[in-house]
């Protein structure tokens, strides 16, 4: 085969394009710059007005850390190696107490979850754009889910007290609605995102709008609903132990007593059977989202 030889002309045309390439991606270089540096300044002066807003003082933070190393030293308990035993039960004294206090915690936030799970559940396939073609219909539920979403939990148990009274009751409620808000926008995510031809498929089969969420929609999005619903009930189960603060139930009802009355090693004690229940709940529920999804996949 003959050598392709190219002509004068074309290698100056070459040139040219080369030319004119490396202009286009320094004048792009030169734009994308200018974009961060803008977004650079922007991002700094939200910063400056948040900390001025937010009245973060760097000298203020740097002088209360001796504090906080304070405040740690107090809440530790005083272990020696003769007598660790001793020392760990006095300790963990009331323990029976608060055992009992993580139960009742561990049952708030799990029928919190189960609540919340099925508005959620019920409320995401009206709320999907993809799914609802009555407008008004997907604005009254996309709506509601964001009501229930926006208002803190400790709110919710605020009004739940005041009208049911002190006790679990308000947790569960508290809770559950604001899951239901959070998880329903996961959910509706999950479903626009959805493989819209089997859906086709019933439609066209006749099928009617259940039909088509129940055969069509949710196989696929069941296993990101279990992994969200898991994930939900791990951070129930943190928000289970805080609600007590306003009389909720649970171990936040001894948190608060502990600070109020300053039981410094009692503090430190809760906080550990807090870590280690949900350090131990964050594994289980880690294994059962993996074994689910792969058993999903191998269906």
């Amino acid at each position: 085969m003959a050598d392709l030889v190219l002509s004068p002309g074309a290698g100056a045309a070459t040139s040219d394009a080369v030319a004119r390439f490396h202009d286009a991606y320094a004048a792009a270089r030169r734009r994308k710059r200018r974009l961060d540096a803008l977004f650079l300044l922007i991002f700094t002066a939200c910063l400056a007005v948040a900390m001025v807003i937010g009245e973060v003082d760097p000298v203020k933070i740097w002088n209360g850390l001796p504090r906080l190393h304070e405040f740690i030293v107090k809440i530790l308990p005083v272990l020696r190696w003769e007598t660790l035993g001793a020392d760990f039960a006095e300790w963990f004294l009331p323990y029976k107490l608060w055992l009992k206090l993580l139960v009742e915690t561990m049952l708030i936030a799990f029928l919190a979850t189960v609540f919340g799970v099925i508005g959620a559940f019920l409320l995401s396939f009206p709320a999907s754009r993809n799914l609802m073609n009555n407008r008004p219909v997907l604005f009254v539920c996309r709506r509601l889910l964001e009501i229930a979403r926006t208002v803190p939990e400790l709110v919710y148990a605020l009004i739940f007290v005041f009208c049911f009274g002190i006790g679990p009751m308000a947790g569960v409620l508290a809770i559950a609605v604001h899951t239901m808000g959070a998880l329903g926008k996961l959910y509706s995510e999950v479903n626009e995102n959805i493989d819209m031809k089997p859906l086709e498929g019933l439609r066209a089969a006749g099928g009617s709008w259940v039909q088509m969420v129940r055969f069509a929609v949710v196989p696929q999005v069941l296993p990101n609903h279990v992994s969200y619903t898991l994930l939900r009930f791990e951070i129930n189960v943190r928000s289970s132990s805080i609600i007590g603060f306003v009389g909720a139930g649970g171990l936040g009802q001894e948190i608060r007593t502990a600070i109020s009355f300053q039981y410094y090693t009692d503090i430190s004690a809760l906080f550990l059977i807090i870590l280690v229940t949900v350090a131990s709940i964050d594994l289980i529920c880690e294994r059962i989202r993996h074994r689910f999804i792969g058993r999903e996949s191998l269906i």
